[in-house]
């Protein structure tokens, strides 16, 4: 079992607890005040093979804009702090979701690195209480604090739903696919030395 990511952050507008443990059982201990984003991070966990407990309290009488970027700063630096050690990493994965009519597809490279793009476009303006605007907000806060290069590309999609929650599981199955030791790859897998 490699190392848990700890992270505590506080700042007027958020106060956020998350323990991140890479090789788990896909079980998660979530609140975050937004049943849709806790349902997000469900998945998230639940599909990467992640043990996640993670708790935001956040300024929701304003919006959920602070709690959902704010939680993917802190998950982006609880994953950076878990993969402590990238030798050995497979590094790289795509995959391709299909969700009823979602289809979503997700690239990563855990690099060293933060870069975030994403075509995603929505047709309302929230799934249950979470803003669907926040979407870009928590994956472009999860890359650059995973220090990750993240991209998403929507081949099609009516469902806001089916949409958001197959970026969620897309990028779940690459990050379990990314932070996988392979044998055959002696140190980090670059030309550089180190990643």
């Amino acid at each position: 079992m490699r190392n848990s990511g700890i992270i505590k952050r506080t700042t007027k507008e958020t106060d956020i607890k998350c323990q991140l443990e890479l090789d788990g059982e896909g079980k998660a201990n979530l609140n975050t005040g937004i049943g849709f984003f806790d349902h997000m991070l469900n998945t998230l966990a639940k599909h990467g093979g992640f043990n996640l407990d993670f708790e935001c309290k956040g300024d929701l009488n304003v919006d959920t804009h602070h709690s959902v970027e704010d939680s993917g700063i802190v998950l982006g630096m609880a994953f950076k702090e878990a993969l402590s050690s990238k030798d050995g990493i497979q590094r790289y994965s795509s995959f391709t979701m299909a969700m009823d009519d979602a289809l979503v597809m997700c690239a990563v490279d855990l690099c060293g690195r933060a870069y975030y793009e994403s075509d995603a476009t929505f047709d309302c303006d929230k799934c249950g209480d979470f803003e669907t605007q926040t979407t870009d907000e928590f994956f472009r806060s999860f890359a650059d604090n995973a220090m990750i290069n993240l991209h998403f590309v929507i081949f099609r999609g009516n469902n806001a739903h089916h949409i958001i929650e197959a970026m969620f599981k897309s990028l779940a199955k690459c990050l379990r696919d990314a932070v996988k030791i392979n044998s055959d790859i002696k140190g980090s897998l670059t030309t550089k030395g180190v990643i």
